[in-house]
């Protein structure tokens, strides 16, 4: 029986301790010795654990998808360090909901394993060749699924991609060692698995069914067919604000009377939309609130550029500014009617409503998460990867306003403040650090578009033929060289007529 209190010591997380912990805290009803594998996930970073991990985890305190335990894995090296945390606490994390004047703690089990980081990836192939596994996932970024930033397509010219063509039984990347595991289940008569992406990308099951054929064709068209014919690469949407772990999240674990290396925060919103187009069966994620669909599309529009690309357009001004969280920058005045013009103006015209809500009501809600003051999440890790992001959230739309003679003055200047951000100093003179996979070629860029603002739309890999929309260009040019000679808050107040 757990105590009411905790003690003043903080208790190391294991399964054999939570007895231990404070009364406050919910802790699973099933054991380790109850589950059984049924999924693989790669890329066991905090959004994972505190979405997709959870769902399962409330699934099985009803008692439900015993068999569907996770098993973590990852192809980078930087993953090991997350293993070696995990398996100290026997694969338990601590999850803490932060919502104004409530703070909720649990922590949650139904992670089983973490395979082990290797060159080749004979550990994690074997695993997913096992029959016992039907749903491989993946949270890898928006990034990382190998496409053309302007096309989308599958960029089989890729250094990794070409490692894995010439080494499939030693591959490098995440979509080699699902090929080469695929391949092992087809030679021993078993079926596939479902491959499901869990990334903030619109059409993710579409994107990794594109990547992980195209690798497929290049090794071998008989079993990219077969791959076709008999694997599923359902469409979902995720959604829930989940900040980095750092020494602050650590200490607030502690606080509760929990030590644990690797505690996840989170908002109090937690949202999954999923196709359900599965080929091996799969846990009954809608009895843990989650919507099962065949039309996921309209509810990742709704998300994707409401909140992935709202999160861009104020991301970029908040480090401009010195502001350091999200929150931060909906408590500025000049940032949030930055946010709330494009918004309203620039891009909810292009959002279509989904059941039970429309763009505006998205977006109110979309405001009341981004401004909660509980969440420390830094913008910038919000501003991470702009390539991917904008690429991936903004732009989208941005084509869609050109292509019916819309007005794109706020986007053209969300993507100015983007450029100003990649020159790398802040508008107090500090520097700003390396902050993207592609940081050499855009601090380059930005420094050049200080005095030739076309400079940075002459990144063909990011922009494409938008350097040509006269719409576009002459609005970015406009902005960037306010920017540089009035300031941020002097360019956005007269985006927004703020005086």
């Amino acid at each position: 029986m757990k105590d009411n209190v905790r003690s003043d010591t903080p208790v190391p997380l294991g399964w054999d301790r939570l007895d231990a912990l404070a009364g406050h805290i919910d802790t699973p009803r099933y054991r380790p010795e109850d589950l059984s594998a049924g999924i693989v996930h790669i890329g066991l970073g905090n959004f994972h654990r505190a979405h997709q991990a959870w769902y399962l985890h409330r699934l099985m305190q009803q008692g439900k998808a015993l068999d569907w335990a996770i098993i973590g894995a990852g192809v980078r090296s930087y993953d090991a360090k997350m293993r070696d945390k995990l398996a100290a606490q026997d694969y338990l994390t601590t999850l803490i909901e932060l919502s104004p004047g409530r703070t909720g703690v649990e922590v949650i089990g139904p992670m089983i394993d973490y395979l082990p980081i290797e060159e080749g990836n004979a550990a994690l192939i074997a695993q997913m060749a096992e029959p016992a596994i039907r749903i491989v996932s993946l949270t890898v970024t928006e990034g990382g699924y190998y496409t053309d930033p302007v096309t989308g397509a599958f960029d089989a010219d890729h250094p990794d991609i070409r490692h894995d063509v010439g080494s499939p039984h030693a591959p490098a990347t995440v979509y080699g060692a699902i090929v080469e595991a695929l391949r092992q289940r087809r030679a021993a008569g078993h079926g596939a698995f479902t491959v499901q992406s869990c990334d903030n990308l619109q059409g993710n099951g579409d994107i990794l069914r594109q990547t992980v054929l195209g690798l497929a064709r290049l090794i071998d068209d008989d079993l990219a067919d077969w791959i076709g014919q008999a694997a599923a690469f359902p469409n979902s949407m995720v959604d829930c604000i989940v900040p980095a772990t750092g020494a602050a999240e650590i200490a607030l674990a502690q606080s509760h009377g929990i030590d644990d290396a690797a505690p996840v925060c989170h908002e109090d919103f937690r949202q999954w939309v999923i196709e359900d187009a599965f080929c091996a069966g799969r846990p009954p994620w809608e009895d843990a609130g989650a919507t099962l669909t065949r039309d996921v599309h309209s509810f990742e529009a709704m998300k994707i550029r409401i909140l992935n690309a709202g999160h861009q357009v104020i991301a970029n001004a908040g480090e401009l500014l010195s502001l350091d969280t999200i929150a931060d920058c909906m408590a500025d005045p000049d940032v949030a009617a930055l946010f709330e013009k494009v918004q309203r103006e620039e891009i909810t015209p292009h959002v279509s409503s989904v059941p039970g809500t429309t763009p505006l009501d998205y977006l109110r809600l979309v405001q009341r998460r981004f401004a909660n003051p509980e969440i420390r999440d830094t913008t910038r890790r919000v501003a991470f990867d702009g390539s991917a992001r904008h690429t991936g959230f903004l732009l989208p739309v941005l084509r869609d306003a050109l292509a019916i003679g819309k007005d794109v003055e706020g986007l053209a200047l969300v993507e100015a403040l983007w450029a100003r951000m990649c020159e790398g100093t802040r508008e107090d003179g500090t520097a700003i650090a390396p902050n993207d996979p592609f940081w050499e070629e855009l601090n380059a860029a930005a420094k050049a578009a200080r005095t030739r603002p076309e400079a940075w739309l002459q990144q063909a890999n990011i922009y494409g033929d938008l350097a040509d929309a006269p719409a576009f260009r002459d609005a970015f040019s406009r902005w960037l060289s306010q920017i540089w000679a009035d300031g941020t808050r002097a360019a956005i107040r007269a985006y927004t007529g703020r005086t």
